[in-house]
């Protein structure tokens, strides 16, 4: 890349679950990133905006509402007052993906197994994050740097964690036991943060890491889909989700090639 100007991405988070390990926290936590070159930014997001003007058009669904997929499709307001029936809840959840789908991104998810480990001095997000972006720097290959925003709420870990990767950032060695420092040189700024309601990317984000959640507990765990979800859907409908996005290549199946999908899965 000498003599050239390197391209930049931007990179946006949200996650589905809690981050914490008590008895009461969520049994996984999911960190889901989507990247794209800085100059696809605007037709994306012109995509979803076309989106949002349609389903105001036929559904009555504000704009300006954010999309929080678990509240969607659990009922909670302000998506319940808009009496949808589940055809037409399901119609919106297929019109998002096919958007996604049309859009030049690119996504990991990483998930974190709370069941397979006893420490509760596990880093949960720290890990996630750790692991999310070393998938990002692999996939940029020197070629692009990239900026990262996230939601708000947990800037202060988040922030300490990829400083700390600029410096030590512990690989396991292709060829020698144990592991080599390959510290994370392309990520530029400290992250950021942004309002979710305020981004359709941070939105996404949150729409992809709930399926990944369901499709984690239905084909992995073997579990039911949580009740209020399975009245809108059922598991064929989640794995649909997951074979369009994959089918559009938005999907990094680099990050974990032992994955249909490309899910990573923490601890192994």
């Amino acid at each position: 890349m000498k003599g050239e100007l390197m391209k930049t991405y931007i990179a946006y988070f949200d996650e589905t679950g809690d981050d914490g390990v008590t008895i009461n926290s969520s049994d996984h936590f999911i960190l889901t990133s989507l990247y794209m070159p800085a100059e696809s930014w605007q037709q994306n997001f012109e995509k979803m905006r076309i989106l949002r003007r349609e389903l105001k058009d036929k559904y009555g669904f504000h704009v300006s509402e954010e999309m929080h997929t678990k509240h969607f499709l659990t009922d909670k307001n302000p998506y319940r007052e808009y009496h949808w029936s589940k055809e037409t809840k399901q119609d919106i959840i297929k019109a998002f993906t096919l958007t996604i789908a049309k859009m030049d991104l690119k996504i990991v998810n990483v998930i974190i197994d709370k069941k397979k480990f006893k420490d509760n001095n596990y880093h949960v997000l720290e890990n996630a994050l750790k692991y999310n972006i070393q998938r990002i720097e692999n996939d940029s290959d020197g070629q692009w740097n990239y900026l990262v925003i996230t939601d708000e709420g947990r800037i202060a870990p988040m922030r300490k964690t990829a400083r700390a990767i600029r410096a030590f950032n512990p690989i396991q060695s292709k060829y020698l036991p144990g592991f080599v420092n390959h510290p994370i040189s392309n990520m530029i700024e400290d992250i950021m943060e942004k309002n979710s309601s305020e981004s359709y990317f941070i939105q996404i984000c949150d729409f992809v890491s709930f399926f990944v959640h369901l499709y984690f507990k239905i084909e992995i765990r073997k579990e039911e889909l949580p009740k209020r979800v399975g009245t809108v859907i059922d598991n064929l409908f989640v794995k649909r989700v997951m074979v369009t996005l994959k089918e559009a290549k938005k999907l990094n199946l680099k990050a974990n090639e032992t994955n249909m999908y490309g899910l990573v899965i923490y601890p192994k």
